[in-house]
C-alpha cells in the first residue's frame, strides 16, 4: 500500500506487534526446532514444518523477526537455499512476512489468541531433551543386509556418498529411510532411522521383575489395607535408604529421609524452598541442562563454576560465594554429569566448610552413580556442625528409570519443611512402587555391580571405535556415570550436532550443558547401549565429522 492511499475497512490485526524487535539467538532456535530433520521428504520443508509447528505451539512469538536466511543456515548447517525454500513456503502459508529493512517476522494470525504457559523454561536449555521424552518410545534399531542401521543402502536412498565415507541426506527427495520394527535401543518411531543420544538410558533390572511378583503375592494384602497417604514416604522405604545411607558412611536415621517421585522432584520441593524470584544458585559448569532449567524455573539466575578432576573447584567456588552471596549450592559429587568426575574426599570437605562459612545450604545430587565400584560417603558426612546439606538419590539409573522413586536426607527440621512442599504437590509418591522400592534397596549392591561390569564393557568397546576411527576427539575415562565428554579440537559442537543428525545421530552439545552457554566445542556421547548399537553410532559419527570437517562441505554450506 502507498503512502496516502485508504486502508482497508473494518478493525485490523496488529501482524506484526511490538516485541521488542527480538531475536534469538541462533542456538536458542536450533532448541526450539530440535530433530526437525527427522521424517522423509527434502529438507526444506522439513524446516518449514518445524517452524509451523513452533508458531503453533507459541515457541516463536507474533511480529518475533526470525534469523536471516544466511544466519540460519550457519546455524543449521545447511544450505541457503534450504532456508530461502522454507521461508518461501512459510510465506506461501502467511506464517511469515518479509519486509525490507525488517527482515522476516511471524504474522500474526487472524482471530489467534496467545497459548497458554506451554512448559518451556524462559533462558532453559533442556527444552529438546524434555521433548524426546514426550515424544514418546523409541524404535528397535535392527541390522540391514549390509550391516547399516535403519537407512537402506546405495544411491538409491536418496542419500549421496560423503567424501570419507558415509551417507548424508540430500535437499530433495524422501531419504529412504524406513520404519522398523520392536522397542528398545534408541532409534525414533517413524521413518527417519535416527539413533538419539539425548538420553542415557536402559531397560529395568531383572531383578525388578522377580522382587515386584514377590510383592504381589506377600505385601499386597497388608499395603490394600494402609490407607495409602505418606507425604514422607512409606516407612519401610524411609528405614531402607537411612540403613543405605548408613551403610556408605553417612549415619542417618528414617527421620532423616523424604521419598520423592525422583530426584527431579526433589529439586523441585529445594527450589521452592530455598528460591525466590533473582535469587542465585552456584552450580558445577558444565551440568545436566533438566536440572538447571528446574531452578530457572523458580526465577533463579545461575552462576556456573568450573571443574577439575577432583571436582568443582574451591577456589572459584569460594569466590563465586563471596562475590554472589547464593542461595543455595547444586553439585554432583557422585557422578558428575556430563565429565563422569568423581569429587575426592578432600574436595568434599573443603566444599562443606566453605558452604558452612557462607551459610549456603548444599544440595547434592547422586543419583547419576550406576557403577557398584567403592565411593566416597556423601558431602553430608564432611559438613560441620550446623550446616545445611539436602543429599538426593534415586532409582532411575541404577534400577530402571520408569520407577519413579527417589529420596532426599537432611536434617529432620529441613525434612518436615520439605514434606509441607511435597504434601501440596502430590501428597505423597505412589506406594506400590515405593514398597518396589524398598524391597530392591538392600539388593542394590549386587544390581549396581552387575550393570556397572556391563557399561564398562560397553565403554571400551566405544573408546576402540573412537580411538579408530576418531582419533582427535578427546576425553578423559569417567569415573562413572553413563557418558563420555568429549571435546571436539577446534570445532563448534551446536554445528556438528546439525551435520550428525543429517547422518541419524541425535547429540547433544557441550553449550547446552552450561549456564552461560559455553563449552561449546563438547559434546555428550552416552555409552549405554549395546555393542552393535554403538559401532553404528561411531560409523555415523565418522561421516558427520568428515563432512564438517572438508573444507569443500564447509563452503558449500556457508556461501
Amino acid at each position: 500500500m502507498n503512502a496516502g492511499e485508504p486502508g482497508p475497512i473494518g478493525p485490523q490485526v496488529d501482524r506484526f506487534p511490538d516485541h521488542g524487535d527480538r531475536l534469538r539467538d541462533p542456538s536458542e532456535l536450533a532448541e526450539i526446532l530440535g530433530d526437525w530433520m527427522s521424517g522423509p521428504g527434502p529438507l526444506y520443508r522439513k524446516l518449514a514444518e518445524a517452524l509451523r509447528r513452533a508458531v503453533h505451539d507459541g515457541s516463536l512469538d507474533p511480529g518475533e523477526r526470525l534469523l536471516s536466511e544466511r544466519a540460519l543456515a550457519k546455524a543449521l548447517v545447511v544450505s541457503r537455499a534450504t532456508v530461502v525454500a522454507a521461508y518461501d513456503e512459510l510465506r506461501g502459508l502467511g506464517i511469515v512476512d518479509s519486509r525490507r529493512g525488517s527482515g522476516t517476522r511471524v504474522v500474526r494470525q487472524p482471530g489467534s489468541s496467545r497459548p497458554g504457559a506451554d512448559g518451556r523454561v524462559p533462558g532453559g536449555r533442556a527444552t529438546s531433551i524434555i521433548q524426546r521424552l514426550i515424544d514418546g518410545p523409541v524404535s528397535e534399531a535392527r541390522p540391514l543386509k549390509a550391516g547399516g542401521w535403519g537407512l537402506e543402502d546405495g544411491p538409491s536412498s536418496g542419500a549421496r556418498p560423503l567424501d570419507g565415507g558415509g551417507w548424508g541426506l540430500e535437499d530433495g527427495p524422501s531419504s529412504g529411510a524406513r520404519p522398523l520394527d520392536g522397542g528398545g535401543w534408541g532409534l525414533e518411531d517413524g521413518p527417519a532411522g535416527v539413533i538419539s543420544l539425548r538420553h542415557a538410558m536402559e531397560g529395568a533390572v531383572p531383578e525388578l521383575g522377580v522382587e515386584l511378583a514377590a510383592l504381589l503375592a506377600e505385601d499386597l494384602p497388608v499395603l490394600m489395607r494402609d490407607i495409602g497417604y505418606h507425604p514422607s514416604g512409606l516407612p519401610a522405604l524411609r528405614e531402607a535408604a537411612a540403613a543405605r545411607l548408613t551403610a556408605a558412611g553417612l549415619p542417618t536415621a528414617s527421620e532423616n529421609v523424604l521419598v520423592t517421585t525422583g530426584v527431579t522432584q526433589a529439586l523441585a520441593l529445594a527450589a521452592q524452598m530455598y528460591l525466590r524470584r533473582r535469587s542465585i544458585v552456584v552450580v558445577e559448569s558444565p551440568g545436566w541442562p533438566g536440572c538447571f532449567d528446574v531452578f530457572r524455573a523458580a526465577g533463579a539466575r545461575l552462576v556456573g563454576v568450573p571443574l577439575d578432576g577432583d571436582g568443582i573447584r574451591v577456589d572459584e567456588l569460594a569466590r563465586a560465594f563471596a562475590e554472589h552471596r547464593p542461595d543455595l549450592l547444586y553439585v554432583m559429587p557422585t557422578v558428575h554429569n556430563p565429565t563422569g568426575a568423581l569429587m575426592s574426599e578432600g574436595r568434599r570437605r573443603r566444599v562443606a566448610e566453605i558452604a558452612a562459612e557462607h551459610r549456603v545450604p548444599i544440595l547434592e545430587d547422586n543419583a547419576y552413580d550406576i557403577g557398584g565400584a567403592s565411593r566416597p560417603p556423601p558431602i553430608a558426612a564432611y559438613a560441620p556442625k550446623g550446616a545445611e546439606v539436602l543429599s538426593a538419590d534415586s532409582l532411575a539409573k541404577s534400577v530402571w528409570g520408569g520407577l519413579r522413586i527417589g529420596w532426599v536426607r537432611a536434617p529432620a527440621g529441613t525434612i518436615e519443611r520439605l514434606a509441607r512442599h511435597k504434601a501440596m504437590a502430590d501428597l505423597g509418591s505412589p506406594v506400590l512402587d515405593q514398597a518396589l522400592a524398598a524391597r530392591l534397596l538392600p539388593r542394590l549392591p549386587e544390581i549396581t555391580a552387575a550393570r556397572g561390569a556391563v557399561l564398562r564393557d560397553r565403554l571400551d568397546h566405544l573408546t576402540a571405535l573412537l580411538a579408530e576411527h576418531l582419533p582427535e576427539w578427546r576425553f578423559q575415562p569417567p569415573a562413572g556415570g553413563s557418558a563420555l565428554w568429549i571435546e571436539l579440537p577446534g570445532r563448534d559442537a551446536r554445528a556438528f550436532a546439525q551435520v550428525a543428525l543429517r547422518h541419524g545421530v541425535e547429540v547433544v552439545p557441550g553449550a547446552t550443558m552450561d549456564p552461560s552457554g559455553a563449552h561449546d566445542g563438547y559434546l555428550r556421547l552416552p555409552y549405554t547401549f549395546p555393542a552393535d548399537v554403538l559401532t553404528e553410532v561411531a560409523a555415523r559419527l565418522t561421516a558427520a565429522w568428515t563432512e564438517l570437517t572438508d573444507r569443500s562441505a564447509i563452503q558449500h554450506f556457508d556461501p
